[in-house]
């Protein structure tokens, strides 16, 4: 599996993808210190960070945006280059052809993602002060921050490699995928949130630390339940991208 993670990590970190991923990634961060420049410290000044800044900015366009940059890439390059072949003639199993594809969309995803979530975060605290995210002298709400996006970027990986298996118009899938069930959809039917990945993230960071983040209370799921749908998501699309895998055809 390592040399197909490496080789991955490779095509998937091109140039120009990453320098298009690492601008997606540094736009929070300077939205926060937009933000706190012009904010004052109360209590709309924090549901406004929270709700445009990590939830309409990070979690619910930059994040899923990114991981389908990577996700339809991780197949998508080998079925558009004719490689795929000389991948699945080797002698190992199509789960560790997988794995090391969704890995690396994680790898090369996730850490920016998670950076540029944990230094705005950080940024807007220090600048706003307490009134803006309750840290208490602890760590507490950038950890949140930090494996809510993870969740939704295992997630997301997971649903966008699949697709770019699937289909050759993975992009387009999944653009329509996001903004209209991840983003219209779940937003106004509650019971959708119980299958939105969006939610998932959400609902961690809430869970995590509901005393800083309470301005989300009207929109998160139960913290166990996002917990086990982020966990079911990525395990259902793994199994459905192997079987997939096993039994196309491919040129």
């Amino acid at each position: 599996m390592g040399p197909i993670f490496i080789l991955s990590v490779r095509v998937l970190a091109n140039r120009r993808r990453l320098l298009l991923i690492v601008l997606l990634a540094a736009l929070p961060i300077g939205l926060a210190a937009l933000v706190s420049a012009t904010l004052s410290e109360d209590k709309s000044s924090n549901e406004e960070f929270i709700n445009v800044l990590l939830d309409g900015m990070l979690i619910a366009a930059i994040m899923p945006i990114v991981t389908m940059v990577t996700g339809t890439a991780a197949f998508g390059n080998d079925l558009e280059d004719r490689t795929l072949g000389y991948l699945v003639l080797k002698p190992i199993s199509r789960l560790r052809i997988v794995l090391p594809k969704l890995l690396a969309s994680v790898v090369v995803a996730g850490p920016l993602l998670m950076a540029s979530g944990i230094i705005a975060t950080l940024l807007g605290a220090s600048s706003m002060g307490a009134a803006l995210l309750v840290l208490d002298g602890s760590v507490q709400a950038v950890v949140g921050v930090g494996v809510a996006l993870f969740a939704g970027v295992v997630a997301y990986a997971a649903i966008f490699t699949w697709a770019g298996l699937v289909t050759t118009r993975a992009l387009a899938f999944a653009l329509i995928y996001v903004f209209l069930w991840e983003g219209l959809i779940s937003s106004y039917l509650g019971g959708v949130r119980y299958l939105s990945v969006r939610a998932y993230s959400l609902s961690i960071l809430h869970g995590m630390d509901d005393r800083s983040f309470g301005p989300l209370d009207d929109r998160v799921i139960e913290f166990p339940a996002a917990i086990g749908g982020a966990v079911a998501v990525t395990v259902i699309f793994f199994w459905l991208t192997v079987r997939r895998l096993r039994r196309m055809d491919v040129p």
